[in-house]
């Protein structure tokens, strides 16, 4: 499986213009199963959800149409508001544009985001191009219980908005989580400066079940 981590800039707020600038940045991607796309892709991490939540839908109509004409996977996560809960949502769609939704579990509690997030407590494994996929979102990570391998994935996706002053923590629970559950684990970060003034740099990295590193942004 031939894997795009899409470590992007991020313009605070503006998902239209988020949309516009990967759409630019897709034509020099060549062919790929998957691309993965970082936490909140069209706005940024922004904790108050009634003001930038995808109530039209427009990631997702994005994705669709991106994957129907690119014939590979996309995978990112974009709030999204349902009833009167809002969700941090990891979506996953693939090139028959079945579709896949994770809610993100462990709200980041530093940052507020349980005061107006709902978290989501289904674990979601989706079966793509013969590999088993477990989704999860940023603070996940923290958590080695939650994506304990039960031997029911190959391969554990992050997507992130995970600041540059704990860059160190990211890394080393990226490739933990590699060797602890003997499979392979990507983490796809964003770069650039949020609307709140976080630093983020990348480093967005795909490990082998052995921990060994075989992508470094």
């Amino acid at each position: 499986m031939k894997i795009t981590l899409l470590q992007t800039d991020i313009i605070w707020g503006q998902p239209e213009a988020n949309l516009a600038h990967l759409d630019h940045l897709l034509e020099g991607v060549g062919e790929c199963d998957l691309i993965v796309l970082p936490e909140m892709f069209t706005t940024g991490f922004d904790t108050n959800p009634e003001t930038v939540a995808d109530d039209e839908g427009l990631a997702l109509k994005w994705m669709r149409n991106t994957v129907r004409q690119r014939n590979c996977a996309l995978a990112g996560s974009v709030a999204t508001k349902v009833g009167e809960n809002y969700y941090n949502r990891m979506y996953f769609v693939s090139p028959d544009l079945l579709l896949a939704s994770y809610d993100k579990h462990h709200l980041f509690t530093y940052g507020h985001e349980q005061e107006a997030f709902t978290p989501g407590h289904r674990r979601v494994v989706i079966p793509y191009r013969g590999a088993r996929i477990l989704l999860q979102v940023c603070y996940d990570l923290r958590f080695p219980v939650f994506s304990r391998n039960r031997g029911d994935y190959d391969l554990a996706i992050y997507v992130a908005n995970w600041p540059e002053a704990r860059k160190k923590v990211w890394k080393t629970l990226l490739q933990a989580r590699a060797l602890e559950n003997m499979a392979y684990v990507c983490g796809v970060n964003r770069v650039g400066i949020d609307g709140k003034g976080f630093v983020y740099r990348g480093d967005s990295m795909i490990f082998s079940p052995k921990g060994k590193k075989l992508a470094d942004a």
